[in-house]
């Protein structure tokens, strides 16, 4: 994210690169610089004749050459957009030609989603060189919180740990997702709203009390009641909870319950960078640590890996996802 902002500073303070090759497994950024060049280097009476779109899926890369290196209208650039670039990805070595000599008047930008150059490769080089190579990647799931959390600071917003979880807990680590989210519950809340779990149930649709973060808590507190409550419900709204998500998320907990049980240094700092979770969350892994002991956490591990694979239909065609959750529940607290 720090990068993202200076390549943003930067292009404000009129240092614009003549190449930019946005790439990487997250979308997110790289649509969000590519939004930026398109809306704010040319002013409106500039873009008619000097701002290009092309789609990767529409055009060779010779197309694209062809369109950067010719002369603005009227005015100090323009501007060749390629979106979707991975289209080209078989064709993209080409590209160094232009790179070893980029018209200086133009700015081009290269969206390649899902994919990125090979570093090695001399087309990489010579476009680091010529220009700026951006890759942006997927954030792990425990780091989407913080950014949530930077997001809505940034607007304005704060929002609680808990209700932080939800969101990662039912989009994982989408941004794309999880900002389109955002987006509703700043237009809904007022500024300075701190975003609760009430306020993500009520607007988005996440359940505060039936949802995979709630059943996990109540499994590591041995709460069988509330456990059995929400496999319930998961099991009467299986397209909102689907078992495979379940059974991993479940499955991921008492895996780092075993690595926590292992630590050395079992202080809430350390344990949290380790296991890399939110230290606000540290408290409920505490509490599993002591209804858990080492022995048993190996075996529902184990057990977990058993009722992962019937969740995939091996061996258990006939299993609802139903009777998969009861199983899954009687073979951690029994």
């Amino acid at each position: 994210m720090d990068e993202v902002i200076k390549i943003v500073n930067d292009i404000k303070q009129g240092n614009i690169k003549p190449i930019y090759f946005f790439m990487g497994e997250e979308p997110y950024y790289i649509d969000r610089l590519t939004d930026y060049i398109e809306d704010n280097i040319l002013t409106e009476e500039e873009k008619g004749f000097n701002q290009t779109v092309l789609y990767g899926k529409d055009v060779s890369i010779e197309d694209v050459m062809s369109s950067a290196r010719r002369y603005p209208m009227m005015a100090e650039r323009q501007v060749v957009i390629v979106k979707e670039a991975q289209e080209l990805s078989r064709t993209i070595d080409k590209l160094e030609a232009y790179a070893q000599n980029p018209q200086p008047t133009t700015v081009l930008v290269f969206a390649y989603k899902y994919k990125t150059l090979d570093k090695r490769k001399k087309v990489t080089k010579t476009l680091e060189k010529a220009g700026l190579v951006f890759e942006s990647k997927k954030l792990y799931e425990n780091q989407v919180g913080e950014w949530i959390k930077r997001v809505l600071s940034g607007k304005g917003y704060t929002i609680e740990p808990k209700a932080a979880a939800m969101l990662v807990e039912f989009l994982g680590n989408d941004l794309s997702k999880i900002n389109n989210e955002l987006e509703k519950l700043i237009i809904i809340l007022p500024k300075g709203t701190a975003i609760s779990p009430k306020h993500v149930e009520e607007n988005i649709g996440i359940s505060k009390d039936y949802n995979v973060f709630e059943l996990r808590k109540a499994i590591g507190e041995r709460d069988q009641l509330k456990a059995y409550r929400i496999a319930d419900h998961f099991s009467q709204n299986p397209k909102d909870n689907p078992l495979v998500m379940t059974t991993g998320l479940v499955f991921g907990f008492f895996s780092q319950l075993l690595q926590y049980h292992g630590l050395k240094d079992k202080s809430a700092a350390n344990a949290a960078r380790v296991l890399k979770v939110n230290p606000y969350f540290m408290k409920d892994y505490d509490i599993a640590l002591r209804n858990y002991p080492m022995k048993k956490v190996s075996a529902i591990v184990a057990a977990l890996r058993d009722i992962d694979v019937k969740s995939k239909g091996v061996g258990a065609n006939a299993i609802s996802q139903a009777d998969l959750l009861k199983e899954m529940l009687v073979k951690i607290f029994n």
